[in-house]
C-alpha cells in the first residue's frame, strides 16, 4: 500500500507541473490543496478584502513596480527586492505559483512576466481569474491568508531574457506590437509626442480577451486570426511590446506565451519613457485601421 501511495503522490505531482501557461478553473479547484501550490491574487486590495479565491495571498501591482524619480516613469522593481517580496510572502523557488486577477489577465500578466524573468519554473495563470471563478459559483472568503515567510533562492540559470530597452526597438529582424488603444496608437494630432514607435504593429489587448464570456482568453482561433493580420507567424521569432506604461504588454506577453511564442520581450516603461526623449521617431496615423 505504501509503493501504491508513493506512485500517486508522484503522479500527482506530475499532473501539478505537467499544467499550461493557463490553467482553468476546474484544474485549480482540483489542485489547490497541494502543498507546492501558491495561489497569488494580484486583483487591488479593496477587492481582496472584499473576496477572495480561499488561500490565496495577495499582491498589489504597486509592490512590483515604482516610479523612477528622474523621469516619473513606473518601471519594474529590482530583482532583488522582488525576490525578497516573494519570500516574505511565502514563496519559494520550487512552488507552483498560480497567478489570478479580475481584469482580464492585465496585473496577473505583469507577474507572471517578472516571475518568468527571474527564472521561477512554474508558474500559471487562472484563465478568466476571480470573475469567471464567480461566474462559477466556486467558493469565496475574506480569510487572510498567511504562509511563513522563506528565502527565495535563484542563481538566475533559467531567467529568460525578457526585458527590452529602448535601443532594441529599431532592429530589423523584430516585430513590434503596440499593445494600446487605435486612438493612441494613431495619435493626437495637436501634440508632437504622440502615435507610435515607427513600424510597430497595432494590436489592442483587448483583441486577446472574451468579456462577454467570463473574462476569459479568446480561443486559439481567435486570436491568430488577429494574429495574422500583422504577419505573426513564426513562433520563434523576436517580439517586443510596449504600451503606455508596460501594464497593457505584460497581458499580450502572456497571450503570446500562452500559444508558444518563445521569444518575446516587454519594452518597460514603454511610451512614457519612449516619448520623453525627443530623438526618438515617432509616426502618427494608422494605415490599416
Amino acid at each position: 500500500m505504501k509503493i501504491i501511495f508513493f506512485i500517486l503522490s508522484i503522479f500527482a505531482a506530475n499532473q501539478l507541473f505537467a499544467a499550461s501557461i493557463m490553467v482553468d478553473t476546474s484544474w485549480l479547484a482540483s489542485n489547490k490543496n497541494n502543498k507546492n501550490l501558491v495561489i497569488v491574487d494580484t486583483s487591488d486590495q479593496t477587492q481582496h478584502l472584499r473576496f477572495h479565491i480561499p488561500g490565496a495571498i495577495h499582491i498589489d501591482y504597486s509592490e512590483i513596480v515604482y516610479k523612477r524619480k528622474k523621469d516619473k516613469v513606473s518601471i519594474q522593481v529590482p530583482n532583488d527586492y522582488f525576490i525578497k517580496l516573494l519570500g516574505q510572502r511565502g514563496i519559494d523557488s520550487n512552488s507552483h505559483v498560480v497567478i489570478y486577477d479580475d481584469m482580464g489577465g492585465l496585473n496577473a500578466g505583469r507577474l507572471f512576466w517578472q516571475l518568468e524573468q527571474i527564472g521561477h519554473k512554474n508558474i500559471s495563470v487562472l484563465d478568466g481569474g476571480l470573475v469567471k471563478w464567480i461566474l462559477e459559483h466556486r467558493k469565496v472568503n475574506n480569510k487572510p491568508e498567511k504562509r511563513l515567510p522563506t528565502v527565495y533562492q535563484t542563481d538566475f540559470k533559467n531567467a529568460r531574457n525578457n526585458l527590452a530597452i529602448q535601443t532594441e526597438l529599431s532592429k530589423d529582424n523584430i516585430l513590434l506590437i503596440d499593445a494600446r488603444t487605435k486612438d493612441e496608437y494613431i495619435g493626437h494630432p495637436k501634440y508632437p509626442r504622440t502615435g507610435h514607435v515607427p513600424g510597430a504593429q497595432l494590436w489592442d489587448w483587448q483583441e486577446n480577451v472574451n468579456f462577454e464570456n467570463a473574462f476569459v482568453l479568446k480561443t486559439t482561433q481567435r486570436i491568430t486570426k488577429e494574429q495574422n493580420k500583422i504577419n505573426l507567424k513564426d513562433k520563434n521569432k523576436e517580439v517586443i511590446a510596449y504600451c503606455r506604461s508596460g501594464h497593457r504588454a505584460a497581458q499580450t506577453y502572456l497571450t503570446l506565451r500562452n500559444l508558444g511564442f518563445t521569444n518575446v520581450k516587454l519594452y518597460d516603461g514603454s511610451m512614457a519613457e519612449y516619448s520623453q526623449n525627443k530623438k526618438a521617431p515617432l509616426e502618427k496615423g494608422c494605415s490599416r485601421c
